[in-house]
C-alpha cells in the first residue's frame, strides 16, 4: 500500500493561526475505552471474562467507597454487580446490575461483601457463581444465580452451594462435559459439579504443590493444547503478583510454572486474573488502583494482550495504559493513555477531586506521547484536540514509518481548557501508530479526535 499522510500540498508542515482556520466548539461522544482502564465511570475488581454469543463479556466485582454504616471502614465494600461486553475490545457496554445483596435469600444483605464471581454457560443456561456472607454466619459461602442470557436477568438459588465456604469462585468446564469448581480460603480448592451445576459432585480436595507462604486466592482455570493452567495472585513479597501452575487434568497435579504478571508498582496490595482468548488472540483481564491511587480498596479493571512460548508456558506481561482493542480515528483518543512517553511527560487527573475524569498529559519542550494502533477507516480532514496551555506551544503530529506523514499546529495561549479545531488534507486510509511531540512551549493535552 502507498502510505500518504499529506496536510498540505505546499509543505510537510501547516501552521494553523489562532483565528484563521482554527475552531473551538462542544462536542458529544460515546464512551469508547480501549484503553486501560476499561471502566471510568464506576470501580471496578476482580474480572472475569468469557466469550459468549461472539462478545466477550466481563463479570467484576463493584467497589464502593464504604460511608458510615455501609460496610467496613477502610476496607473492600461491594454490594452489587455489573455486567460489560464488548464486541470489538473497544466499545464496553454497561449492562447494569445484575445481582445486589438484599435480592440473595441466604445472604447477609448488610454485608457489602460481594466479591469476586465467575460465570460459564451450559446447556442454554448462564450460571452466575457469586461469594458472600451468609446471615448469622462470619464467614463465606459461594452461591449461584442463574440466568437464560449472559446479561441476565440472574436469579440466585435459596441456598448457597452445600459443602463449600472460601471466596473467589472459578468454574471450568472441561472437554468432556464435566465442570469443575475452584475457590480460595487460605488454600485453593476444587471440587467437580454436578450436571445441575449448583451441587457438588465430589469432596473438595485441597489444590497440593502451591507455594505454602504468602496468601493464595483468585484461582482461574484454563486449558489450552492439552495443558491445564491453574492461575492464582500470590503474596510472594508484599503485594499480590500473578503466578501460574501447569498439569494434566483439571485437579492436577500441578507444577508451580511461573510468573504472569509482576508485583505493582505503585503498591497496589491485590490483583485478580482471567484469561481468554478472542479472535485468535489471548488476554489478560486484571485490575488495579488506577483511579483511586490513594486508596487500593477501590479498584479498576484493564487488559493486555498475552502470549506463549513454544513450550506452552507463558510470557511474562508488561502492564500498559494503552490496553487492548483497535481505536477508529472518529473515536476520542485518550492520549494519556499512552504506548510510550518521553521520561518527563506527566500524566495528572484533570480533576484530582472527582478522578472518573480521566487524565491529562502535560507535555514541555521536547517531550512526546505515542499512541499506537489507529484505525483512519475514512478520509479524515480535521484534527480536533482538547488542550490547555498558558502560554501557547507548537506541537507537531507524527506518523510512524511516514517521513512526510505530520503536522504541525500552533496552540494558542488558552487558561482554560479548549476544544480546537485544524483543517488537514484527507488522510489515507490505514492504521497508524501516532506520536505527538511539543517543538517549543508546554501543553496539557486530554484527548485527540480525526473528523471531516
Amino acid at each position: 500500500m502507498s502510505l500518504k499522510f499529506q496536510f498540505n500540498t505546499m509543505a510537510t508542515h501547516i501552521r494553523m493561526k489562532f483565528g484563521f482556520g482554527l475552531i473551538a466548539f462542544s462536542m458529544c461522544s460515546g464512551l469508547a475505552f480501549a484503553q486501560n482502564p476499561l471502566i471510568r465511570d464506576q470501580f471496578t475488581a476482580d474480572p472475569t471474562a468469557r466469550v459468549f454469543n461472539d462478545k466477550i463479556y466481563v463479570y467484576p466485582s463493584h467497589d464502593i467507597i464504604c460511608e458510615e454504616g455501609v460496610g467496613r471502614p477502610n476496607w473492600f465494600c461491594m454490594e452489587d454487580y455489573h455486567v460489560f461486553s464488548s464486541e470489538n475490545l473497544t466499545d464496553w457496554n454497561d449492562h447494569g446490575e445484575i445481582l445486589n445483596q438484599k435480592e440473595v435469600p441466604w445472604a447477609d444483605p448488610q454485608a457489602y461483601s460481594m466479591w469476586a464471581p465467575d460465570c460459564v454457560e451450559k446447556g442454554g443456561n448462564y450460571y452466575f457463581y457469586f461469594p458472600t456472607k451468609a446471615k448469622e454466619s462470619e464467614g463465606f459461602s459461594i452461591g449461584v444465580a442463574i440466568g437464560e442470557h449472559p446479561e441476565g436477568p440472574f436469579i440466585p438459588q435459596e441456598k448457597s452451594i452445600a459443602g463449600v465456604a472460601g471466596i473467589d469462585p472459578n468454574v471450568f468446564i472441561d472437554d468432556d462435559g464435566q465442570a469443575y469448581m475452584y475457590w480460595s480460603g487460605r488454600d485453593i480448592f476444587v471440587a467437580k459439579l454436578k450436571p445441575n451445576m449448583i451441587e457438588l459432585a465430589s469432596e473438595p480436595q485441597v489444590i497440593q504443590n502451591l507455594p505454602a507462604k504468602g496468601l493464595k486466592e483468585g484461582p482461574f482455570m484454563f486449558a489450552r493444547k492439552g495443558n491445564y493452567y491453574l492461575t492464582y495472585p500470590h503474596v510472594e513479597n508484599k503485594t499480590e503478583r500473578l503466578e501460574y501452575a501447569m498439569g494434566a487434568s483439571p485437579m492436577g497435579p500441578f507444577k508451580v510454572t511461573g510468573v504472569i504478571m509482576d508485583e505493582s508498582p505503585t503498591g497496589c496490595w491485590t490483583n485478580h486474573q482471567s484469561i481468554l482468548e478472542f479472535k485468535n488472540q489471548w488476554y489478560l483481564f486484571y485490575h488495579h488502583n488506577d483511579l483511586s491511587p490513594e486508596f487500593d480498596k477501590n479498584r479498576s479493571i484493564r487488559a493486555d494482550s498475552l502470549s506463549f512460548n513454544t513450550d506452552g508456558t507463558i510470557k511474562k506481561v508488561i502492564p500498559s495504559l494503552r490496553g487492548i482493542g483497535m481505536n477508529t480515528a472518529s473515536d476520542t483518543l485518550q492520549i494519556d493513555r499512552y504506548s510510550a512517553k518521553s521520561t518527563t511527560a506527566q500524566v495528572n487527573f484533570n480533576n484530582p477531586d472527582v478522578t472518573f475524569e480521566g487524565w491529562n498529559i502535560l507535555l514541555n519542550a521536547a517531550d512526546w506521547v505515542r499512541y499506537n494502533t489507529v484505525n483512519f477507516d475514512k478520509p479524515y480532514q480535521v484534527l480536533k484536540l482538547k488542550v490547555r496551555s498558558a502560554a501557547g506551544a507548537v506541537l507537531r503530529l507524527n506518523v510512524e514509518g511516514l517521513s512526510d506523514g505530520m503536522a504541525t499546529v500552533d496552540i494558542p495561549k488558552t487558561s482554560n481548557w479548549s476544544i480546537l479545531e485544524f483543517p488537514i488534507s484527507p488522510v489515507e486510509k490505514g492504521v497508524y501508530d501516532l506520536t505527538f511531540a511539543v517543538n517549543s512551549g508546554a501543553l496539557e493535552l486530554d484527548w485527540v479526535q480525526f473528523g471531516h
